[in-house]
């Protein structure tokens, strides 16, 4: 039996489990398949392991729907530090969570001693082509070209610790998200596929963006989607450095600090419940 934590960041939902206080599953990229399936497991956009780390508060692990395992999640970052915090594990303001792109900090707002608002240092966005990865060129590789399903595509790829390919379009439709996201996703020229995002960019400082992502399909948000799409913007002239990003499952706030380089990500983190998984 394996106890774990329904939790989810803007609709972007995984299942959380605690490695602190039993044992890692043995074979998590098949224990994520089976609990991630909506029709016959717990349901989610993955699975998520909170672990002892020897360099921060706590570690996390990230695998896809499809088992496939992530450097990071932004969304999941957040609820992974709800997690720390609100279960005992470490409870402070501030909490270092390891990922596989390196340990990020992240600032907690509390309500009622639960944590209810995270705000997250990213860090900094990768911008070499060849680190992204992508063989798409310049670097970053920006507006460029994608025939892709018959249509002609502008692309600027950005790496979040993950990578993202972005598209500014003048409507977010389903045949670009559903049709064009998975052929994206698999192109040849990002050799460990990408994460594709639509973007309609309201003004400067506000855009309306759905994702179709690696390894999972379409998701209601994707955290590092929108910290790649603020990066993308501002190199592209179509944002500032402050933009609030409308996804379908809630809102994010996101600024690329021109001092730090950094990226910045806050939003909200939620626990929808807990559970037994006996298979």
């Amino acid at each position: 039996m394996l106890k774990f934590v329904k939790m989810e960041g803007i609709g972007n939902d995984y299942v959380y489990v605690d490695c602190f206080r039993q044992p890692m599953p043995a074979d998590p990229a098949s224990l994520s398949r089976a609990i991630a399936d909506r029709n016959f497991g717990v349901g989610g956009d993955g699975l998520i392991l909170v672990c002892p780390s020897d360099k921060a508060d706590a570690r996390m692990r990230m695998f896809n729907a499809d088992g496939s395992e992530s450097e990071m999640c932004g969304n999941g970052i957040r609820c992974v530090a709800k997690f720390v915090h609100d279960h005992g594990i470490a409870v402070k303001p501030r909490l270092t969570i390891e990922t596989g792109r390196g340990v990020l900090t992240l600032d907690l707002q509390t309500e009622k001693g639960k944590v209810n608002q995270v705000r997250v240092d990213m860090g900094e966005p990768i911008l070499e082509a060849s680190l992204i990865p992508t063989t798409l060129p310049g670097n970053p590789p920006k507006e460029a070209k994608l025939e892709v399903g018959g249509k002609s595509l502008d692309f600027t790829c950005v790496s979040m610790g993950n990578p993202h390919a972005v598209t500014f379009v003048d409507e977010i439709t389903d045949e670009l998200v559903l049709g064009i996201g998975p052929l994206v996703e698999k192109h040849s020229v990002f050799p460990r596929k990408t994460n594709v995002e639509f973007i309609q960019v309201k003004n400067s400082g506000e855009f309306v963006m759905r994702v179709w992502e690696r390894g999972s399909g379409e998701t209601l948000a994707c955290g590092t989607g929108a910290c790649a799409v603020i990066v993308a913007g501002v190199l592209t002239g179509r944002l500032g450095r402050k933009a609030t990003g409308h996804l379908r499952g809630g809102d994010l706030l996101l600024e690329w600090d021109e001092a730090t380089n950094h990226v910045f990500m806050t939003g909200p983190a939620v626990e929808v419940f807990e559970g037994t998984w006996t298979r």
